[in-house]
């Protein structure tokens, strides 16, 4: 990855599609207060400030999307999973857009 390589993103309605299919793992890396108050269903939640740590609690072998609330903190969580040899795009616009996009949300 080049110093100005820029992350892949993905918008609601394509993530929903591949969340039908199974095709994708969510890791929403708001604060927890911030992901019980609604986040994507079956979505995993890591702290952005935890990640690093948390790495070997994530499964390998498919395509990951990271997620926050409006795309920024998962942009930086794009970034250290790409490092970490993991394949990532990010939600664009964030869980705001995903509810935007009239998507459910869990609580």
């Amino acid at each position: 990855m080049g110093l100005f390589a820029r992350t892949r993103k993905t918008d609601a309605k394509s993530l929903a599609e591949r969340i039908a299919a199974r095709d994708v793992l969510v890791i929403d890396v708001r604060q927890p207060s911030e992901f019980r108050r609604g986040h994507i269903r079956g979505s995993m939640n890591v702290p952005l400030p935890h990640l690093s740590g948390r790495l070997h609690r994530i499964p390998q072998g498919r395509p990951v999307v990271t997620v926050c609330a409006t795309g920024h903190r998962s942009a930086a969580a794009a970034r250290v999973l790409e490092r970490a040899g993991f394949e990532v795009e990010n939600l664009a616009g964030g869980v705001r857009a995903w509810a935007q996009a009239g998507l459910a949300l869990a609580r």
